[in-house]
């Protein structure tokens, strides 16, 4: 059997997620429900499940940044697989549910996805002063 399509592997497990969380769609919303979801899941993730829990919801909350924003799954320039937006920022949807999970609220994968339209305004490099 081949290999299967790394993308589609994401897709798959962020549908996987999206329908364990009973969201309809990949956006806010369903973003919302993973910061929860995830609150609840802090205290009582195993440590042995815990990469697994990482990758599963990163799939899902990089399906969002995907589906919302009109990002690309791609790769980072430090190799770690993420979301690519405008050719400009690179979000790596992983790091961001480990440290919700590490950290709590203060972390939220939520706030985070509410910034990312403030994130991909502030250009890189663009000075607005002379």
């Amino acid at each position: 059997m081949p290999d299967q399509n790394p993308l589609a592997s994401l897709v798959a497990a962020a549908e996987a997620v999206r329908q364990q969380l009973h969201v309809n769609a990949f956006d806010a919303a369903a973003v919302q429900r993973l910061a929860e979801f995830i609150e609840g899941q802090r205290t009582t993730l195993k440590e042995t499940d815990r990469q697994g829990v990482i990758t599963a919801l990163g799939c899902f909350l990089g399906q969002c940044l995907v589906e919302t924003y009109g990002g690309t799954w791609a790769q980072g320039p430090d190799g770690t697989t993420g979301v690519g937006i405008n050719q400009t920022s690179f979000f790596n949807p992983f790091y961001r549910v480990s440290e919700q999970l590490a950290k709590g609220e203060t972390q939220s994968v939520a706030a985070f996805f509410a910034g990312v339209p403030e994130r991909l305004a502030a250009k890189p490099g663009r000075k607005s002063w002379i």
